[in-house]
């Protein structure tokens, strides 16, 4: 009889501690063990059968050849995964309930069944009857793809070793729970073992295994943060269940660049592919309104145009209020700070919002010469006019720094029909040539220009 102990897990780090403590000593956080029962048994101590066993091996002797991927059939998904579906790879797909995880993974395995490749299902949350009508309302199934309901996980990786798939799906890894661990499936040392356990079969039989995640109130992918350190690769769904749209970003990739997004449309037919994400983000933008500027940032190597609003309005309250969405808070209270200093703008009596419009989320440095325009326009009510385009980056001194891939994100302004651009003076010169008269360039060194050109 296996031997039971008493162990207790962080739930954020997944540190195992023997007793209970207020703050892991692995991650610092409070309140984050758990306590568990673990059987020790032998097949813990051993690792899993059918692993073979390691040699040392001299790195000139591997050989360099490029990884075969399986196309997912949609090119969206493909540009975020590094080009294609890796053999032996695992991947976690979390987001928030309903918002299109199982969906976008039956579209996947329908486009790869049929193209002849081997797909096993296997859901421990949904009746074989529920994924049918999920099929069924997507379409297009023209070969068969085979599907199991299951929750022990050591069932299912009996038949994955039987059936040998180019491709699993298991949803969701919460839903899995091993015999050998004493605790309820979705516990902390369930999730690790269960992944475990798929990474090993993914990597031993060169097979494909796609997790779809859980999230917390926080966003985060439900168990410990070892789990994404498990895996091969993180994707995240962004979007509201609400709105049509929806972003899938590759929080990881280890086949792949991690700044590369996906940007889908939810319809009655699953989830369609959005080729020109600008349009979508500038569609319903207001004209010759003040407080208005649209940037160009760029996501891994597509540039995206979006619209940046500021709304600044005189406050009746001794502290003046500070609200962004899809922009970090403390970026915008520094750019606030340079142009009251730089600029004279009188900001400390005034309430200042700025919104991203579309529902996204903005972090490159290349958007802060956007927020400051769209400031400076609210302020003074001057709006700016509809084809001007400006992006890069603002230090504390108020100077503006050159950004990367101007041609890029200019291309892309031109392709919009935006007509007049805004940018650093240092990226002028090596722009000017290249780009000719297609679009009129006003470099700047600093916020003062800019006050004076808007």
């Amino acid at each position: 009889m296996a031997k039971i102990k008493t162990v207790f897990f962080c739930k954020e780090c997944g540190y195992e501690a023997s007793k209970w403590m207020g703050q892991c000593p692995g991650c610092r956080q409070w309140n984050t063990l758990v306590e568990e029962k673990v059987s020790a048994s032998k097949k813990e101590k051993n690792g899993v059968s059918g692993l073979p066993s390691s040699k040392m091996t001299s790195i000139f002797q591997i050989s360099m050849e490029e990884e075969d991927r399986i196309s997912s059939g949609m090119p969206e998904l493909d540009r975020v995964l590094g080009g294609g579906i890796v053999k032996g790879s695992l991947t976690l797909v979390g987001g928030d309930p309903g918002i299109g995880k199982s969906t976008l993974l039956l579209q996947v395995c329908r486009n790869l069944g049929n193209q002849g490749k081997t797909i096993l299902y296997v859901s421990g949350e949904e009746s074989l009857k529920q994924i049918k009508m999920r099929a069924q309302r997507l379409g297009d199934f023209e070969k068969e793809i085979f599907l199991y309901c299951e929750t022990d996980i050591n069932a299912a990786v009996a038949l994955i070793r039987e059936k040998k798939p180019d491709m699993v799906v298991v949803d969701s890894v919460q839903t899995m729970y091993s015999d050998d661990i004493s605790s309820a499936a979705g516990s902390v040392s369930q999730v690790r073992e269960v992944t475990s356990l798929l990474m090993q079969i993914a990597k031993v039989e060169g097979i494909a295994i796609f997790l779809v995640g859980h999230v917390t109130k926080e966003g985060v992918v439900a168990g410990p943060r070892t789990l994404e350190h498990m895996v091969d690769t993180v994707l995240y769904f962004e979007g509201e269940r609400s709105a049509v749209y929806r972003v899938i970003r590759g929080v990881k990739n280890r086949f792949g660049s991690t700044n590369e997004i996906g940007v889908f449309e939810m319809k009655e037919e699953g989830l369609v592919e959005v080729t020109n994400p600008s349009q979508i983000m500038l569609d319903g933008r207001p004209i010759d309104e003040a407080g208005s500027a649209v940037v160009c940032s760029m996501e891994g190597t597509r540039p995206l145009l979006i619209e940046i609003q500021a709304l600044v309005s005189p406050t009746s309250f001794n502290m003046p209020r500070r609200t962004t969405v899809g922009i970090d808070f403390n970026r915008v209270n520094l750019l606030l700070a340079v142009l009251e200093k730089k600029a004279g703008l009188q900001l400390g009596g005034c309430d200042a919002y700025v919104n991203l419009a579309g529902g996204m989320k903005l972090g490159e440095p290349a958007i802060d010469l956007g927020i400051v325009s769209a400031v400076i326009s609210s302020y003074r009510n001057l709006p700016i006019p509809s084809g001007t385009i400006i992006f890069g980056e603002v230090g504390l001194t108020g100077e503006v720094r050159g950004v990367s891939f101007v041609e890029q994100r200019l291309q892309e302004a031109i392709k919009m029909g935006f007509n007049r651009c805004i940018l650093p003076k240092t990226n002028l010169d090596s722009i000017r040539r290249s780009m000719g008269d297609k679009i009129e360039l006003c470099g700047v060194t600093n916020i003062r220009e800019v006050l004076q050109i808007l």
